[in-house]
């Protein structure tokens, strides 16, 4: 009886020790340990300032955790914390994919991106390039002339050689509209022979009593000035003739002239322009812009002048047309010939902006006092 008792316990002892060192093995092969042991060893490379931020970054995953029970819920300050810490401090910012999606991360980069765009693009107290008198300038000449747009207030300045971009000029606009206007083409003719061609087209003015008077222009087509102009209520082949000889008194002709289809030029102006050495281009039917530097100048003296009065007669309107044409060939400044002005005296750097009124107010010009 008792060599059997010893016997079992002896049997149940050996099992029992082959089941712990069993366990023992089994708990040394998981892939768990083995990863501990793996990440125990690495840590050991790791700097203090490393090891500190992943043992705050955990902490903070399980402050979350324990707050409360089932999903749980960041708010901005975590968001904030966490993302500091994946971006500027620990290198096993994955661990944070732990709490949340891998899309939830994403869109709060996204709004960190925009975030700090909108910060970089603010102006940050930086100053202004543009003196301040300059600026002055622009919102004068935009609030006395209410007809000019960005680039007409650009060629302005650079009269008074002042250099201003054109988007710098709109900025202190006050978002007034911005007149565009489409750019012409221009054979190549026109480029290459426009200081030897004139052109000339009429302009119907309608008065007080709602008679028509008619206005008729010469523009040279490289300088753009204003050769000559006529007035009348009654226009016709001799008049016409007579008013081409008038513009080439003294040989100064040139070597074509260029002209619509209109029955008022006759043949009379045909035989003047030729006896003068001038050849006569005929625009085609139906083609304004084979004429585009006289339609032009018609809208632009019908937008900034005519549109603007009222005509009582022709003496009238040959005062107007007169002080619009000073103003155009010696005043203003035109974007066909680059800001240049056809009779202009040169530019002026030195000495007090002032301006001088033109047809009544609805124009200035600026100049620098001698």
């Amino acid at each position: 009886m008792t060599s059997f008792d010893v016997t079992g316990i002896t049997q149940r002892t050996v099992a029992g020790i082959g089941d712990l060192v069993h366990r023992i093995v089994r708990a040394l092969l998981r892939p768990a340990s083995a990863s501990i042991l793996v990440t125990a060893v690495l840590d050991l490379s790791r700097s203090k300032a490393d090891l500190i931020a992943e043992n705050a970054l955990l902490r903070h995953q399980l402050a979350l955790l324990k707050r409360q029970s089932g999903r749980p819920k960041l708010s901005q300050s975590d968001r904030l914390h966490l993302l500091l810490l994946l971006a500027k401090i620990t290198r096993t910012w994955r661990l944070v994919l732990m709490i949340v999606l891998p899309a939830t991360l994403l869109r709060w980069h996204r709004k960190g991106f925009r975030l700090f765009w909108k910060w970089k693009s603010q102006k940050h107290g930086r100053p202004t390039r543009t003196p301040a008198a300059t600026i002055a300038l622009i919102r004068r000449m935009a609030a006395e002339n209410p007809l000019w747009g960005s680039e007409r207030i650009r060629g302005e300045l650079l009269k008074l050689d002042i250099k201003v971009a054109k988007r710098t000029i709109q900025k202190y606009l006050d978002q007034r509209p911005i007149h565009r206007q489409t750019s012409q083409k221009w054979s190549t003719f026109l480029k290459t022979h426009g200081a030897d061609i004139w052109t000339c087209d009429f302009v119907p003015v309608v008065d007080l009593l709602f008679r028509q008077i008619y206005v008729f222009f010469i523009v040279a087509l490289q300088s753009r000035r204003v050769v000559h102009f006529g007035v009348t209520r009654s226009p016709h082949e001799i008049w016409a003739a007579q008013q081409f000889k008038e513009a080439t008194a003294g040989g100064r002709g040139p070597r074509w002239i260029i002209r619509d289809n209109d029955c008022k030029y006759g043949s009379a102006f045909d035989i003047v322009a030729e006896a003068s050495g001038t050849e006569v281009i005929r625009t085609p039917f139906r083609s304004p812009l084979a004429n585009s530097v006289c339609e032009r100048f018609i809208g632009s003296a019908r937008r900034e002048c005519l549109d603007h009065m009222l005509i009582f007669g022709e003496r009238q309107l040959q005062r107007i047309v007169q002080a619009f044409v000073d103003y155009f060939n010696r005043s203003r400044p035109h974007q066909g010939i680059g800001q240049g002005i056809p009779c202009g005296p040169p530019v002026q750097g030195t000495g007090e902006i002032i301006s001088v009124p033109v047809l009544n107010g609805l124009h200035h010009e600026y100049r620098r006092a001698a």
